[in-house]
This record gives C-alpha cells, structure tokens and sequence, in this order.
C-alpha cells in the first residue's frame, strides 16, 4: 500500500476545521505546496507560511472562519477526495463538474500542473479531478 499524500491533506484540514482549530500544520511536499496555493487564492486559507523543523519542512496553515450571532465560529470548508490511487477520475474540459454553480472548486492535475476547473476551462485541457472543495 502507498501513501495517499492529498487526502492526507484534506483530512488534516478537515480535522483541523471541525475542531476549530485555526492553524494546521501540514507535512510539505511539491503538490501539497500547489493545492494550499490554489487554497489561498481561491480565498479558502487566509495565510501559509513554511516551518522548518529538524530537517523537516512543513507548511503552516491559517484557516478562515465565518462569525456567526448564535455560533461564535462556523466552519468554512467542506473537502472531499474523488480520484483515488484504486479508482482514478479523468474528466474532458467539457464535463468538468461545476460544483455549487461555480460557487466551489475542483481541482484537477493536468498536464501543465495543478489547477482550478475555472483555469483547466479556460486552457481547454482536461484531467484527473483531485478533490472538489466548497
């Protein structure tokens, strides 16, 4: 059995944002880097910050919350893995799946990288969806 590296990072982030934790710390690597860039820009993460720790490099997380009169705090996020190592998801730019209207995201891996169903739209490319998030 190998790693599943991307829904380790969206377990780590839902974990984190059902406990309302406000920062979570994420092990780095190259396509972590890339999805909690597209995270930050879609305006889903407030900050990240790299931490270097005896030889190891993470990513630190600040997550967004909504203030709510009767909750003091309501979680923002909801994350959840489509194509996985068993069962791989490949989608054209046509039926790339619009999530909430365009109100979400999905992320895809493309041939020229990690983005957006907006971005993979607009090139005209398709790919595996990687997870969907709104």
């Amino acid at each position: 059995m190998g790693k599943d590296t991307i829904a380790n990072i969206i377990t780590y982030i839902r974990n984190a944002d059902i406990n309302k934790k406000g920062m979570v710390q994420l092990p780095f690597t190259n396509i972590t880097e890339k999805i909690v860039k597209i995270l930050l820009r879609e305006g889903f993460v407030e900050n990240i910050r790299k931490h270097r720790e005896n030889d190891k490099s993470f990513l630190v997380l600040t997550l967004r919350y909504r203030r709510n009169r009767k909750e003091s705090y309501k979680s923002f996020l909801n994350l959840k893995r489509i194509s996985t190592p068993g069962l791989r998801i490949y989608y054209n730019y046509k039926k790339i799946p619009r999530i909430l209207g365009g109100m979400g995201i999905v992320i895809l891996s493309t041939s020229r990288g990690i983005m957006t169903d907006r971005e993979a739209r607009l090139e005209k490319i398709g790919g595996e969806v990687l997870c969907y998030i709104w």
